[in-house]
């Protein structure tokens, strides 16, 4: 006579065994050697915490009429005295305290509050950074605090069908990447950036996506590129990953 408790038995911890693998498959977190830079570049994301990090000041109208708004613009927050700036960057450290933590050696947002900054700024750089979305995923890197290298879901209504890494805000030069590369919506995507001087060349999982393009001011477009910013990792609303930020500064 079969033996069904032995079988339910089995069957209840194959069960068990499928809903623990489906469980890890979920967790975001970072493989074997994530956030070791590679030769010559530096790590901006240590895996632990956001020690390098600093969150983005506050744009709009100013609540104080003493202090200038839209202090995300690089020209209005160097109006700012050294105490004005330093309130704003408290208020702006709080907020990034509130909406992007480190989970299993990845950063990872909330989906509400600020975009968030490196504490130091770069002018002429090689960068790596991988990301990763949720469908409809808006997101971007900004490079000397200009937008931006463009982040997002090709299959959304915003992107019809344009792959990322375009640089998004160009109105004379080239916006859109030449390719689309992404990887499926749920999976790791690896950018390679180089900024020097006004050019911007970009590879979106070792495809050449943008080839030396002029990065045009979005603050001033009457002036050119900022010499030197820090750079952002920016949110439109949505939850986003990132690991393995690594940077090397150029002549």
């Amino acid at each position: 006579m079969p033996d069904y408790r032995h079988r339910a038995v089995c069957s209840v911890l194959t069960l068990m065994l499928a809903l623990t693998a489906r469980a890890e498959e979920k967790k975001e977190v970072a493989g074997p050697g994530d956030n070791t830079p590679p030769e010559g570049f530096v790590a901006l994301f240590n895996g632990k915490d956001l020690s390098g990090w600093k969150g983005l000041l506050k744009p709009g109208k100013s609540a104080d009429p003493a202090v200038p708004g839209n202090l995300d613009n690089p020209y209005m927050k160097a109006k700012l005295t050294p105490e004005q700036l330093a309130a704003a960057q408290g208020e702006a450290d709080e907020n990034m305290r509130k909406n992007w933590v480190v989970q299993d050696g990845v950063m990872v947002f909330s989906g509400k509050g600020r975009s968030i900054c490196t504490a130091k700024d770069y002018a002429n750089f090689e960068m790596y950074v991988d990301w990763k979305i949720l469908p409809n995923g808006d997101s971007g890197i900004y490079v000397r605090e200009t937008p931006q290298i463009q982040i997002w879901d090709p299959a959304s209504k915003t992107a019809n069908g344009v792959g990322s890494g375009g640089l998004w805000n160009n109105k004379n030069n080239p916006s859109k990447p030449s390719e689309k590369a992404d990887k499926p919506i749920g999976e790791w995507n690896r950018f390679w950036i180089k900024v020097v001087g006004d050019k911007v060349t970009i590879k979106l999982n070792d495809v050449l996506v943008v080839d030396n393009v002029v990065l045009e001011n979005y603050w001033d477009r009457s002036k050119p590129l900022l010499e030197k910013g820090n750079i952002q990792l920016q949110n439109h609303g949505n939850t986003l990953w990132f690991k393995n930020i690594y940077v090397k500064e150029l002549q």
